[in-house]
């Protein structure tokens, strides 16, 4: 079991998978497969609302330094890896031990899968399918518990100019953060560099995405 003060379990088993999804009948654990490039899945939960004034916003994670991949760069709301054996419903999980709020499937919008290739930190070959899904919740920031081992913060977005920010059309963008244990959240500037960098434009696909879902459409997807 992986101890709650460390911000991953290098041991922690993981099903290894075709680049198709379909399993190999292999598990290995986490260091192993992030350093090989063996297939494996993960699920990403988005959270996205709308403000007090009506504001629609999206929330985003800044990853522990003590991660193994992208530490402290700004990633999805909760991100995490199927356990070896483990269904979705179980993987959700991570929603609670992330950020202080249990999921439920019955609270969540399937926005697909997506392929994702990191090759670019030293060390690393991760290679995961990723199952995207959208919640709605109105909460305010201070309202969230994020976990002090794994999250840096959470940082939530307005969604107009963030959109305009991950089209190129600005250099910067103002949020507010909430720290782990701090009673309220506090403006921050944000950049390019903040942000795990992509090939796909995987942040604005689901920022748009996300825009669509709040405006009530039905076919929403990245």
């Amino acid at each position: 079991m992986a101890d709650s003060c460390l911000a991953q379990d290098p041991g922690e088993p993981f099903d290894i998978v075709h680049a198709d999804g379909t399993p190999t009948g292999r598990t290995k654990a986490r260091a192993a497969v992030h350093r090989d490039g063996d297939w494996h899945r993960a699920v990403h939960v988005w959270i996205a609302g709308e403000g007090e004034d009506g504001t629609p916003f999206l929330l985003f994670q800044r990853r522990s330094l003590a991660k193994d991949t992208w530490p402290g760069r700004l990633d999805a709301t909760v991100g995490g890896h199927y356990r070896a054996g483990e269904a979705l419903s179980e993987a959700l999980r991570e929603v609670e031990e992330e950020v202080g709020v249990p999921a439920a499937l019955a609270d969540l919008r399937r926005l697909g899968t997506r392929v994702c290739v990191n090759e670019t930190e030293p060390g690393v070959r991760d290679h995961e399918l990723q199952d995207v899904f959208l919640r709605r919740d109105d909460r305010p920031l201070a309202a969230y518990r994020p976990h002090p081992a794994e999250v840096a913060a959470l940082v939530r977005f307005p969604l107009p100019p963030l959109l305009a920010f991950l089209a190129g059309e600005e250099t910067t963008i103002d949020a507010e953060a909430l720290a782990p244990g701090a009673a309220q959240a506090v403006p921050v500037a944000c950049g390019p560099d903040d942000f795990i960098p992509s090939v796909d434009r995987y942040f604005y696909r689901v920022a748009v995405a996300a825009a669509a879902a709040l405006r009530g459409e039905r076919h929403v997807a990245v």
